[in-house]
C-alpha cells in the first residue's frame, strides 16, 4: 500500500506554474481583474518610477532646463561674444585657501553695436555668464564709416593707459593686439589701426579703448546737429559738389 500512494503520488501532474513577467507591460497583461479593481499595486511598479521621471514633476524639471538652455542659445543668435580675460585670486581661510575667478568678456553684434563687462564668483563658468550678462546691458552704438572702419581717428584714456584709433584704407585689417583687437572684432571694424601706450592691464587698455569709442562721431549726426546738409559739410574739404553728393548718398544709405 504504501509503494502504491507513492506511484499514485509520483504519477500526478504538477500543478501550472504562472509565468514571470519580465516587462512592465507583461505584468500588466498578466494581472487579474480582481486585482486591478481591489486597487493593489500592479506588478513592476518599482520600474514605474522611470516612468514618472519621463512624465512626472522631475521630467518636467528637466525639461524645464532643457527650455532654458534653447532659450539661452535663441538670445546668443548674432551676438558676438569673447573672453578677454580670467584671473584667479585666493583668499587664505582656516582649512586652507578659497578660490575666485574674475572674468572679462566683450560682445558685439558686428554691425556697430558693443560693449564689455566684468563679473566674479566661485567657478569660471558661473563668472563669464556674469560678465556677459553686464556686457549686454552697457551695450553702445559706434557710427562706422562703410561699415568696416572708422569716421575719424580718435584718442582714449584711462588712469595709466593711452589709445590712438586711426581709420584705415580697405584691406588693412585689424592692426590691433590683445583686449583691442576683440573689442574691434565684435564691433564689425575690418580696417583699423591702434596704439597703446602705457599700462598693459587689459581691463584699463578695454576702458580707454571705449573712451576714444564713444567720441566718434558721423558726418550725419553732426549735419543734424548744425543744421546743415551732409553735403554741405563733406564739400568743405576742396572736392567738387557732385562727390559731395555721392558721398552724402553713400553715408545716408
Amino acid at each position: 500500500m504504501m509503494a502504491d500512494n507513492a506511484n499514485t503520488e509520483n504519477t500526478e501532474t504538477p500543478a501550472e506554474v504562472p509565468a514571470v513577467a519580465t516587462t512592465p507591460s507583461e505584468a500588466a497583461e498578466t494581472q487579474s481583474p480582481a486585482q486591478a479593481e481591489d486597487g493593489a499595486p500592479r506588478q513592476g511598479r518599482g520600474r514605474g518610477r522611470g516612468g514618472n521621471r519621463e512624465g512626472g514633476d522631475r521630467g518636467r524639471g528637466r525639461g524645464g532646463r532643457d527650455n532654458n538652455r534653447g532659450k539661452r542659445e535663441e538670445e546668443d543668435d548674432g551676438i558676438i561674444e569673447k573672453l578677454v580675460h580670467i584671473n584667479r585670486v585666493s583668499k587664505t581661510v582656516k582649512g586652507g585657501k578659497r578660490f575666485g575667478f574674475a572674468a572679462l568678456v566683450v560682445v558685439g553684434d558686428g554691425q556697430g553695436r558693443v560693449g564689455f563687462g566684468h563679473g566674479k564668483a566661485r567657478e569660471v563658468p558661473e563668472a563669464i555668464t556674469k560678465a556677459t550678462a553686464a556686457a549686454r546691458k552697457k551695450m553702445i552704438r559706434v557710427p562706422l564709416k562703410e561699415g568696416r572702419t572708422l569716421h575719424h581717428d580718435g584718442n582714449g584714456r584711462f588712469g595709466a593707459g593711452k589709445v590712438t584709433l586711426r581709420t584705415a584704407p580697405p584691406g588693412t585689417g585689424i592692426i590691433a593686439g590683445g583686449p583691442m583687437r576683440a573689442v574691434f572684432e565684435s564691433l564689425g571694424v575690418a580696417d583699423v589701426v591702434t596704439k597703446s601706450v602705457g599700462t598693459s592691464n587689459p581691463y584699463n587698455m578695454i576702458r580707454a579703448t571705449f573712451d576714444a569709442l564713444t567720441e566718434q562721431t558721423s558726418p550725419k549726426s553732426v549735419a543734424q546737429r548744425r543744421g546743415k546738409k551732409v553735403a554741405d559739410l563733406l564739400g568743405r574739404g576742396g572736392s567738387s559738389a557732385a562727390e559731395a553728393e555721392a558721398d552724402a548718398a553713400a553715408i545716408v544709405e
